[in-house]
């Protein structure tokens, strides 16, 4: 394949995806006022995390951009030619470590605190917030597989959108970014879009499915902090008190196929 051709399938559509999913939401600041880096990274000065529309714009835009490569044809079609383009970069070598790679920046969020990196939360905090995640993580991707049903471009398998493994490495990324800030959170986000791309070079994922997928892994992840104030009533985690809190946890309904979305208050 020519440099050209190389661009055109291959490199661009990752520069894109690169772009689109860095953490933009730990920049924003508020119009009335400085903002910290403890602030801007969504956790106020007692440790909590507060629910803000804002974060949900990053997540959203990649899961509507995914989304609209289901059905769109002119997607479609760019589909078709990063798929081509990646068949004929691969030929016959395949790199496989996706399988495992997928799960290390989980394993990051949970240990880089033991190796001297300094995390904002306890173990049992973040083990909380992991889970949720990783709970919504799967109930999101594994319920809209079963509803779209999208064709897998390697098998023809109807499980292709939107793509798991890119969505348990983008949710294990925006956990690393959110409790050890945003170095290590630019790392564990270049390595989640490393995780993306290997899908799509093993033919295993479509452009748009791995993009959905770190929508939703952004998602899910801030999810996990939100419910942060609620566990810590729950379980009487000593931690001031918070003014009050919001948070989402979704559900799934397997017996009637249903999705859904339940919020709980905290005053």
């Amino acid at each position: 394949m020519n440099k050209n051709l190389l661009a055109r399938h291959i490199v661009w559509p990752f520069l894109l995806l690169g772009v689109l999913s860095q953490p933009l939401s730990a920049r924003c600041d508020d119009n009335t006022e400085t903002v910290t880096a403890t602030k801007r990274d969504s956790v106020d000065h007692d440790g909590n995390h507060e629910f803000r529309v804002r974060e949900l714009v990053l997540a959203a835009s990649l899961i509507t951009v995914g989304a609209i490569g289901v059905c769109n044809p002119y997607f479609k079609r760019l589909n078709l030619e990063v798929k081509d383009g990646m068949d004929d970069f691969r030929g016959n070598h395949y790199l496989r470590i996706d399988d495992y790679a997928q799960y290390l920046p989980i394993t990051a969020y949970l240990g880089l605190e033991f190796i001297g990196v300094k995390a904002r939360h306890s173990f049992k905090e973040r083990v909380a917030a992991g889970t949720i995640s990783y709970l919504c993580m799967a109930i999101l991707t594994n319920s809209t597989k079963h509803i779209v049903k999208e064709p897998r471009p390697d098998s023809g398998r109807r499980n292709s959108f939107p793509s798991g493994h890119t969505a348990t490495a983008f949710t294990g990324a925006e956990l690393i970014r959110t409790e050890y800030g945003m170095a290590a959170g630019v790392a564990a986000y270049t390595f989640a879009t490393g995780i993306a791309f290997l899908r799509l070079y093993n033919g295993r994922h479509w452009l748009n499915d791995v993009i959905a997928g770190a929508g939703i892994g952004i998602l899910s992840a801030r999810v996990g902090y939100w419910m942060l104030p609620i566990y810590r009533q729950w379980f009487k985690w000593n931690r001031p008190k918070s003014k009050g809190a919001i948070a989402m946890l979704p559900g799934y309904d397997f017996e009637n196929h249903s999705v859904s979305v339940n919020f709980a208050c905290s005053f």
